[in-house]
């Protein structure tokens, strides 16, 4: 039986999308959602194998649904997370500028460039050079 179950499996790649339908129909008795062919080799994989070996078990359905159900009680305060490319606060950056090695901090609020606190990376590549660069250019590396 389990050579069976895993040539069945194993086969479902090579069919057409038209007979994995077809096999969706016919296993779980409806019709088949309007997914990609790789959901519908997961669910026919998993299908074969419950009919074969049985579904989860009364215990196992019974912590999921308590899972859920204290999931959906959960805090959903989104975490603070950087998604503005920039490194994480604490990390110090450091670039060459005329033969001088020179050291910002990312801070949670800005950058710190010499005991001084900028708002953006560009106003501390301006402290640096004098001249108006692209913060992460000069920075993180990359040609002016």
């Amino acid at each position: 039986m389990t050579s069976d179950v895993l040539k069945r499996v194993a086969a479902l790649p090579e069919k057409s999308t038209d007979e994995l339908k077809e096999m969706w129909q016919n296993l779980c008795k409806s019709s088949a959602p309007p997914y990609n062919r790789t959901y519908l080799i997961r669910g026919l994989a998993y299908r074969i194998q419950e009919l074969a070996w049985g579904g989860l078990s009364e215990t196992t359905k019974a912590k999921l649904e308590a899972l859920a159900a204290e999931e959906k009680t959960m805090d959903r305060t989104p975490n603070p997370i950087r998604n503005d490319g920039l490194p994480v606060a604490g990390t110090r950056l450091v670039r060459e500028w005329k033969g001088v090695e020179h050291s910002c901090t990312v801070l949670d609020d800005g950058f710190e460039y010499q005991g001084r606190k900028f708002k953006s990376l560009s106003a501390a590549a301006r402290a640096v050079t004098g001249t108006r660069w692209n913060g992460k250019i000069f920075w993180l590396g990359g040609k002016k």
